[in-house]
């Protein structure tokens, strides 16, 4: 107690000298507040970021594995790896599921692609002056290119990678769409393929196997192509305009009923960690995979958009290092004058029996009350300054998060976007109900002074206390009471 009331009486004695002390980690504490605030804001958006990406692992053959030991001069090592090419075990449904058995994997969605012909409907293309069919490019089902339409079956909303990045766009869609798309035979169809046919909502279109068995469907939405996306070959339509879109269940009836039908299956599974990859993969060879195919991720994608905020993370550490490391040395100056201003009083205070361990704590306790003080304020000035600072600088960041939601809703005919969270909330959940990966949209940043801040706040404020009482610990040590006392006279 009584160091404390002498160490108060000393600071109302010496207020200019306080005050600038004060005014000095209040400037420290609003800037750490704020600094500290923005690292966890920052932080918590790189795992928002991160989560909105999930961990996706596909299956990707590897050419050059095979085409290592490939002789295009030698025409038997040609015949050789055209056989070696054609006798690449495929996988089927079957193998995707048992590939999914996995702990490392979480869950998995698919495309299912099958080639048919027209019944009722015309595959659009338009013959050039040459008389060749200026037709499209089927892009990945090439091998489908026999047939009129590729009819592409999804497995979830998740699985429809062309409409959440932006390369199809819904244009029309009925009101029940995304409750009955993935249960029946329900398709959408591209904007050109139904301006060629004069189709509609709602119209039914039949499609036939080779071996004449008919398959109707109906027609729910018509989406089209982004032109960036488009071929750019000689062609009046673009890739997507005969691939019809549907169910993946839908595709399985059929080829459940018809074996002689050729289909293509492209797998995603979303794993627990990246850093399971190598072992997975060996699971699957294990499981029957083909070793001409190779896992791929999308890491490097799901870690690119969080680029600029790890950018303003590591500003924000090196703002709060310099920040710490200039304070500490101008209050350890400041310190040591303070010191050799009051040397006397310390004489004096030794002379009358005051031990050097009492002194050493009075004089810590002063520059800790002063600081317990300034850091409350600055703690308080800095909480309300933080949400403004911290929004200023990730402004581009809030900005991509609200029109990657907003895309990815009118990417998917959810044209209640914009007309207030309401409205979003209940479009944008009977999406997520179907597996559709949301990227979550800011409106503001929170940089909240939380118990968090706080107590890191109050760590830092306590160790500049201490480096900048070493000076007056150190010096109380050495000073003789005796010596101090007759430089005075």
């Amino acid at each position: 107690m009584f160091i404390l009331k002498n160490a108060w009486i000393s600071i109302k004695r010496n207020k200019g000298r306080n005050i600038l002390i004060g005014i000095i980690i209040l400037i420290i504490a609003c800037a750490c507040t704020i600094t500290l605030a923005i690292k966890n804001t920052a932080k918590d958006l790189i795992e928002s970021y991160k989560s909105a990406y999930d961990k996706e692992v596909t299956i990707s053959f590897d050419r050059a594995n095979m085409m290592k030991e490939f002789d295009p001069s030698d025409a038997e090592g040609r015949e050789n790896a055209k056989e070696k090419f054609d006798n690449i075990a495929s996988f089927t449904i079957s193998d995707v599921e048992s590939f999914a058995n996995s702990d490392y994997i979480e869950s998995y969605y698919y495309t299912y692609g099958i080639g048919l012909n027209g019944n009722n409907i015309e595959k659009a293309e338009i013959e050039s002056n040459n008389g060749m069919p200026n037709g499209f490019g089927h892009g990945k089902e090439n091998n489908m290119a026999s047939t009129d339409f590729t009819l592409t079956g999804y497995s979830s909303l998740e699985a429809m990678s062309e409409f959440i990045n932006g390369t199809y766009t819904m244009n029309e869609i009925t009101d029940n769409a995304w409750d009955i798309a993935f249960d029946g035979n329900y398709v959408f169809i591209n904007q050109e393929l139904a301006d060629y046919n004069d189709l509609k909502l709602n119209d039914k279109i039949k499609l036939e196997s080779d071996d004449g068995k008919t398959y109707e469907f109906e027609i729910i939405g018509i989406f089209k192509e982004n032109e960036e996306s488009s071929s750019e070959s000689m062609s009046m339509f673009s890739n997507s305009a005969n691939t019809l879109v549907t169910n993946a269940q839908a595709v399985i009836s059929i080829t459940t009923s018809n074996e002689d039908i050729n289909a293509t299956i492209n797998p995603t599974f979303i794993i627990d960690s990246y850093d399971n990859v190598e072992k997975l993969q060996d699971e699957f060879y294990e499981k029957g995979l083909d070793e001409n195919f190779v896992l791929q991720t999308n890491e490097e994608i799901a870690l690119s958009g969080v680029s600029s905020v790890e950018n303003i993370n590591s500003f924000a550490t090196t703002f709060l290092s310099l920040t710490l490391i200039i304070g500490g040395i101008v209050l350890f100056v400041i310190n040591m004058i303070n010191i050799r201003e009051r040397k006397y009083e310390i004489g004096v205070l030794r002379t009358i029996g005051i031990s050097k361990f009492k002194l050493t704590m009075q004089f810590v306790s002063e520059l800790v009350i002063v600081s317990l003080i300034a850091l409350i304020i600055g703690a308080g000035i800095g909480a309300v300054s933080s949400k403004g600072v911290s929004n200023s600088l990730l402004e581009s960041e809030i900005n991509s998060s609200n029109e990657r939601a907003e895309e990815i809703g009118k990417n998917f005919g959810d044209s209640n976007m914009n007309n207030g969270m309401a409205n979003r909330g209940e479009n944008r959940g009977k999406m997520l109900g179907k597996g559709m990966p949301v990227v979550e949209a800011y409106d503001s940043i929170d940089a909240v002074v939380d118990i968090k801040v706080l107590l890191e706040l109050l760590g830092i404020g306590l160790s500049l206390v201490l480096v900048s009482s070493i000076a007056s610990m150190v010096s109380i040590q050495r000073f003789s009471p005796l010596t101090i006392l007759k430089e005075r006279s």
